[in-house]
């Protein structure tokens, strides 16, 4: 049963007196939600979604808002957000939204209730402004919203399902996102809803206390997914699978893998405070749909492929491996700027190499934990993340830090222009990974194994979020700053590491490998890549039969020759270049010697000569000393035991 908020008529204003108001009162800015800025509660908020042409891939909002019986704003205002929480870039939802219309509710004489047409204006890209009305009344804002991508961000409708990610969705009021909002979804028929906050198979109606936590609540609408559970520790998990592919049979293991990653990751920060958590996997099998976005209670996870294909049962796992982890790291143990959040700018912090990159770490280190990797896969994937941060050019110019800040350039942005990112940045998820690494070792081995990077971040979730004041009305406990992570890590290790951040976190020396690995008993070994030469591009075969050039490196073979972005490479040698045949061929030549390639620019076929010097990629590998001393040994066991 649908349950329906009451209408109310207007009182002690007449329709005519609130239209001329409309146009007499000055047009009021928009004021921006914060924290210490909230407005009188309004009498109620309620949210409904439906869809009833699915083939059209419009969502259908209606904003029912009813005035508190306080004293009313001149105006509300109405805005999407140009970004979501986990995703950093901006994309600017509003652009998107459509047949937006306001209604008022009015009481006839009769006692009938008629809604009548209101006046608003759209006042920036992402705001509108309506007139408010009196104590008492109601207005219902109506909108539709175009969405049909599969993803943690965005929104999907079609014949299929619907996936709702409510900020690419659902505008919020500003100065009201604080308040209590009721969600009602009105799925087509034969389709059943699930997400993190669904008690019941039935269920349509939702209570939350916030918009914040709304929006951080994905949603599966679908008539074919399926549902396994499993208690750890007295918690529900749940998890959720659409398939649009063949499954293969995996499923049944993929969930007992999913309950070992859960045992490992609770071992370690103790039993969550939630009583429920829901993983919603999506199986696309189109090739390009692929994602993972963190959430309060739950986590969205979206496959390319078939569960069946070879590498998506992995692939899935290490998604659920990191995901997890972000409900202690991100959603709870939060940097200061991460919640809540003002939507009308990118969010800037230079946290994200803890938040992301170091739960990079710990999504590896728990597959190991949890038995699902052994030793010599999970140090395999340490030395690739090594390997990737070592020749990536962005790391001798970016630190970890100042690669968090420019997340809104990195994390799926688009771009229109032509970009260097690939030559001056470097993503802060391998490069908070491999800072967390070599922190975690030096921990251990100062502290002779009584502490390490998990006693840090237990004591921090503590002192953050468990025992902290509430900072807002978001969550408990507040945000964080790196101060206070670099505060807390020399405290557990006992020695000063004002030297460790300052080097390797805020600047962009490379990390003491060798003195961390030593401390368990390895040594990280560097040599020739075994293709180590790439000339210094990086090639695009998305069209089929072309190689085009994505990134030219500074003072590469390639830039030195005259190669550009957008180039087309035709021919290298007297081999025609594809994905198979580039860096075989490159690789045949030596040092010094000079190798001939022809290239398309607009309507010209040029031809050029990439001279090589020194071999410009290095393998890393990560090996056991012989030698190792018993104490060390020991320190590795409980390292990759937990």
């Amino acid at each position: 049963m649908m349950h329906r908020l009451p209408r109310f008529a207007l009182r002690g204003i007449s329709l005519l007196a609130l239209v001329f108001t409309l146009y007499a009162v000055p047009a009021a800015q928009p004021q921006q939600q914060q924290p210490s800025q909230l407005a009188q509660p309004l009498g109620a908020l309620n949210y409904k979604l439906a869809m009833t042409r699915p083939l059209s891939h419009l969502f259908e909002v209606s904003i029912e808002v009813k005035m508190g019986e306080g004293p009313s704003p001149e105006y509300l205002y109405f805005q999407m957000p140009r970004w979501s929480p986990g995703r950093y870039a901006v994309f600017d939802f509003a652009k998107n939204v459509q047949d937006f219309d306001v209604s008022i509710r009015l009481q006839s004489p009769d006692g009938s209730i008629n809604d009548k047409p209101w006046h608003f204006k759209r006042v920036d890209d992402q705001t509108w402004r309506v007139m408010a009305v009196a104590p008492g009344g109601v207005m219902v804002v109506k909108y539709k919203v175009f969405g049909d991508d599969l993803s943690g961000t965005f929104s999907q409708l079609d014949e299929r399902h619907a996936t709702i990610n409510g900020g690419s969705v659902l505008m919020y009021l500003v100065d009201h996102k604080q308040d209590s909002v009721r969600l009602t979804i009105e799925p087509p028929s034969n389709w059943r809803v699930v997400n993190a906050w669904t008690s019941n198979v039935g269920q349509r109606e939702w209570q939350f206390p916030n918009y914040d936590i709304m929006i951080d609540t994905p949603t599966e609408v679908a008539p074919d997914w399926t549902l396994d559970e499993f208690k750890v520790e007295g918690k529900s998990y749940r998890v959720m699978v659409h398939s649009f592919g063949d499954e293969g049979g995996k499923r049944p293991a993929l969930v007992r893998d999913i309950e070992k990653i859960v045992r490992a990751e609770t071992a370690m920060w103790g039993t969550p405070e939630f009583e429920s958590y829901t993983f919603l996997l999506h199986f696309a099998a189109d090739d390009r749909s692929s994602d993972g976005m963190e959430h309060l209670n739950s986590t969205q996870i979206v496959e390319p492929g078939a569960l069946a294909d070879a590498g998506i049962y992995e692939d899935t796992l290490d998604a659920v491996a990191h995901e997890f982890f972000h409900v202690w790291n991100v959603k709870r143990l939060r940097p200061v700027e991460l919640g809540p959040w003002d939507f009308t700018r990118p969010a800037n912090t230079r946290s994200l190499w803890i938040a992301e990159g170091i739960t990079n770490y710990y999504g590896h280190l728990m597959q190991r934990r949890a038995g699902i990797w052994d030793d010599q896969r999970f140090l395999q994937e340490l030395a690739q993340n090594i390997s990737g941060v070592e020749n990536a050019p962005g790391s001798r110019l970016t630190s970890a830090e100042e690669s968090s800040l420019t997340a809104p350039f990195q994390d799926n942005a688009v771009h229109a222009q032509k970009i260097n990112l690939g030559n001056t940045s470097v993503s802060y998820y391998p490069k908070g990974e491999v800072v967390g690494l070599v922190l975690d070792l030096l921990i251990r081995g100062k502290t002779g194994g009584r502490a390490s990077l998990d006693e840090v971040m237990r004591q921090m979730y503590r002192e953050f979020y468990l025992n902290s004041p509430n900072a807002s009305y978001y969550l408990r406990g507040r945000g964080y700053e790196t101060k206070d992570f670099e505060r807390v890590a020399t405290q557990v290790a006992g020695t000063d590491l004002d030297q460790f951040f300052l080097r390797y976190s805020h600047s962009i020396e490379p990390p003491p490998y060798d003195e961390a690995f030593a401390q368990v008993g390895l040594r990280l070994v560097r040599e020739p890549a075994r293709e180590g030469y790439t000339a210094g591009i990086t090639l695009d075969f998305a069209d089929a039969g072309s190689a085009r050039i994505g990134n030219v490196r500074n003072d590469s073979p390639a830039e030195n020759a005259g190669l550009r972005q957008g180039d087309v490479l035709l021919k290298i040698g007297n081999a025609g270049v594809t994905r198979e045949t580039w860096l075989a061929v490159l690789n045949r030549y030596k040092a010094n010697e000079r190798v001939p390639v022809t290239l398309k620019r607009d309507r010209q076929t040029i031809k050029a000569t990439l001279n090589l010097g020194p071999p410009e990629h290095y393998d890393y590998r990560i090996e056991e000393l012989k030698d190792a001393s018993p104490a060390a040994r020991a320190l590795r066991t409980a390292w990759l035991k937990g």
